[in-house]
This record gives C-alpha cells, structure tokens and sequence, in this order.
C-alpha cells in the first residue's frame, strides 16, 4: 500500500516514460520532499547525490529521464571545488538535452553556469516566508493558473541568462522562474517543501528570520494553512509539463527520418 499523501494519487500520473533522475542535495538531512514524492509515485527512480559530501555527479545522462539541483545554504558564487564541478554539470545537463529543474541554488548555479548575475538585494532584503508571485505571458502560455503566494527562502537573486524567458515575476527579487529552451528551467522559489521540512528549516535557520524583510514563524505556519493548495496543485501541473517536455527522443526520431 502506497504510504504518499492522497494529494499524490493516481489522478495525478502522467503517461511520461519512467526511468532515472538524478538528484543533487546539498546536506546529509536534506530530501526531494514533495518532487520526490511525486516523481517516485510516478514510478521514477531516484539517484540522490550530495556533492559536498563527496559525491560524484553522473556524466553519462542518457539514460535519465530528468535531473533536479534543489537549494542550499551556500551561495552559488561561493569559492568551492563542489560548487564549480556542479555549475560545469548544469552546464552539461543541458549539453546533453536531459530535461533540468533549478531550484533556488540550484537555478542559480544554471545561470552561473551560462553566464549570468546571481547576487544579493541592492538593500540586503531577503525573501523568507510567503511572498505575492505574478506569472509573465510567457509563463502563463507555459502553465495557466499559477500561485499568487509563494514560498521563499533566500537573500541572493538572479538575472535570466541571455535567451532565456521569464516565466513570473515577485516584488522583491524580480526573477523568479525562468526557461531555456524547451525543457530547461529554474525556480527562485520552494515548491517542494513539506510540513515537516518547513518546520525543520525554521528550527535550524531561524537566525535567518531576523534579516531584512523575512517574515517570522508564525506568517510561516498561517501561510502554509492559506496558501499550500494552489502551490501544491500547481507542483504537479508544472512537474508534468516539465517531464513531457524531453525532446530527445523527436531529435532521434529526426535524425531517423533524414538519414
């Protein structure tokens, strides 16, 4: 018996083809939270690697059907043999055409990796708790409905790279999802967190609720009970579009017809 939420039931399956994603965490007592549920109630297996643990990233990705960089507490501009291996692997992600998902550091490693800003607010404000969210036209084209609260957690923000689209928008941090391409893309914001991981992070960051502009604990909690549907329902939507849109197997196809 299936021991996910019901949030995760069978009505939420797409008939994508199963396989591996590749998962980089960044502490021992991080999890994919809610991706990961969602992916492996799909039937998706997860391989999770902890780079700064040691860790080696896969170079071979043919044989995944996606890969995953979530968050950290370290910054994406910070001077660490990890960090740089795993700025060049994004890089390779999307050399290698696998479908790629950014969160927060891990958006801000991709834009790194091709050349773009990641740094902190002109006035040192931070986006910690549950913050408005707009989607562009070109996000909207993407996805309809998006949440219009979000959960934040983090004081650094990015510039699109150049080609890229911008998918929505915030008051704070303007730069909030991003494309590339047709199955590149990477979020400034955390979908992926459950109760328990949310309640975890406030425990052990709660220095960061006295920074510029974050929101103490209890706008957290109160947030999570008015806020959580739309973000939750918008997780599977977004994960569904994001995993059909490998285009491997069509540049196969074509190089098939045209020999």
């Amino acid at each position: 018996m299936s021991t996910l939420p019901p949030q995760f039931g069978d009505a939420f399956i797409p008939t994508a083809r199963s396989g591996k994603i590749a998962v980089v965490l960044h502490q021992e007592s991080s999890s994919a939270g809610r991706v990961g549920q969602w992916l492996v109630r799909k039937g998706y297996k997860l391989d999770i690697r902890r780079p700064p643990l040691g860790d080696s990233l896969p170079d071979d990705l043919s044989r995944y059907a996606g890969a995953v960089v979530f968050g950290g507490p370290m910054s994406a501009n910070d001077d660490h043999d990890y960090i740089h291996r795993e700025i060049d692997w994004c890089a390779s992600c999307m050399t290698q055409q696998v479908p790629f998902l950014g969160i927060c550091l891990g958006a801000q490693m991709l834009v790194r990796a091709l050349g773009g800003k990641v740094r902190a607010h002109p006035d040192d404000h931070t986006e910690i708790g549950y913050y408005p969210l707009e989607a562009t036209d070109e996000g909207s084209a993407l996805l309809p409905d998006w949440p219009s609260m979000i959960y934040q957690w983090h004081r650094e923000g990015f510039d699109v790279p150049k080609g890229g689209k911008l998918l929505a928008t915030s008051e704070v941090f303007r730069e909030q999802a991003y494309s590339i391409g047709p199955s590149t893309f990477g979020v400034q914001f955390h979908t992926e967190l459950t109760e328990a991981m949310m309640r975890r992070w406030l425990v052990r960051g709660r220095d960061r609720l006295t920074l510029p502009n974050a929101q103490q604990r209890r706008a957290h909690m109160e947030g999570r009970l008015m806020y959580d549907g739309p973000i939750l329902d918008w997780l599977g939507r977004f994960l569904t579009v994001w995993l059909a849109s490998d285009q491997r197997g069509l540049a196969q196809l074509s190089g098939l017809k045209s020999a």
